[in-house]
């Protein structure tokens, strides 16, 4: 997905109707990174994290691997899904999901 999300109006309700940014800096996109990977492959998960530059060493995840469900979610800001996957470790970022989100109050 590239672009702008287009301003729209969720169920006529105002608080969801996007407004134009005002000023010179632009927003950066929001993106939820989702990695999935076998039990098996745990930790390999992690030890790919070695050596790798990346903003998101050295800080916490959510992770369901003790759990069992094995996936792992990342919160990063980024112009392009190129440039948000690109914080991920290859052997990670082959194994995730990128998905645009943004912040909507709940009512």
């Amino acid at each position: 997905m590239s672009g702008d999300l287009p301003r729209t109006n969720i169920q006529g309700d105002p608080r969801y109707r996007g407004s134009a940014r005002h000023g010179s800096l632009l927003a950066v996109p929001t993106f939820l990174l989702s990695h999935q990977h076998p039990a098996d492959e745990c930790p390999y998960a992690f030890a790919a994290w070695r050596g790798f530059q990346s903003p998101l060493r050295h800080r916490l995840a959510l992770s369901s691997c003790m759990q069992g469900g094995h996936s792992l979610w990342w919160v990063v800001d980024a112009d392009s899904e190129q440039e948000a996957l690109g914080q991920l470790p290859d052997y990670v970022s082959e194994r995730s999901e990128v998905i645009r989100v943004r912040s909507v109050p709940i009512p």
